[in-house]
């Protein structure tokens, strides 16, 4: 089948962004609640946008807002450091649009370090819609945000496909009666294996191409 639209979750899906996350919000913590947290700590508080993750666990409730604005300066100035671009992860996108199929992102970033990252890894603004963490009430693994997508580019769940790396993009995906793809073909994914099994799963994004792009 042919799908309309392929929706894409952000961090670990198409950018290699969990690195700079885990060093901005580690550094916030460091600095406002003196607590030193392994990526495993700050994993275990995903869900809403960094924003929401700051205010729901820093425990210097005084000075929130001055902990967010660190968060960003630290994802913005060590981002060209820390993230590299990616070719192949463009050139997928690019040989998406050239077969007539939307893209779009689904994420669970808050659009301000959305717009950083895009600013830098994707400037040529390859992305149809963008849902982020400010754009929805309930995050990931509530379908809110990839049904939000699908009705700003005009498509159904049988034309639609959403990728992710985490269980909860599967679950997302699946809640919103979509077809789904469990990826791990970036250094820093969530998950080597899903809990819930997608449609599909691929750690090679040539593989990828092949199966769902090119049949």
């Amino acid at each position: 089948m042919k799908y309309k639209a392929i929706l894409f979750d952000f961090d670990g899906t198409l950018a290699d962004t969990l690195p700079i996350c885990f060093y901005s919000f580690q550094k916030v913590f460091a600095t406002y609640d003196q607590r030193t947290l392994s990526d495993q700590d700050i994993v275990a508080m995903f869900g809403p946008s960094e924003v929401g993750i700051i205010q729901q666990n820093l425990r210097c409730k005084d000075r929130i807002h001055e902990a967010i604005d660190d968060y960003y300066l630290h994802y913005e100035r060590e981002h060209d450091r820390m993230v590299s671009g990616n070719q192949e992860i463009l050139e997928l996108i690019n040989h998406i649009h050239h077969k007539g199929i939307s893209t779009g992102i689904v994420t669970g970033k808050a659009r301000r370090s959305y717009d950083i990252s895009v600013k830098h890894l994707f400037p040529d603004d390859l992305f149809k819609v963008s849902i982020t963490g400010d754009d929805v009430v309930d995050p990931k693994p509530h379908p809110e945000g990839i049904i939000k997508a699908m009705k700003l580019l005009g498509c159904s769940p049988q034309e639609t496909l959403f990728v992710g790396d985490s269980q909860a993009d599967i679950e997302a995906g699946v809640r919103a009666k979509v077809k789904t793809v469990g990826v791990n073909w970036l250094d820093n994914s969530h998950s080597s294996e899903f809990l819930i099994k997608p449609d599909y799963e691929f750690s090679s994004i040539s593989e990828f191409i092949k199966e769902l792009i090119e049949k």
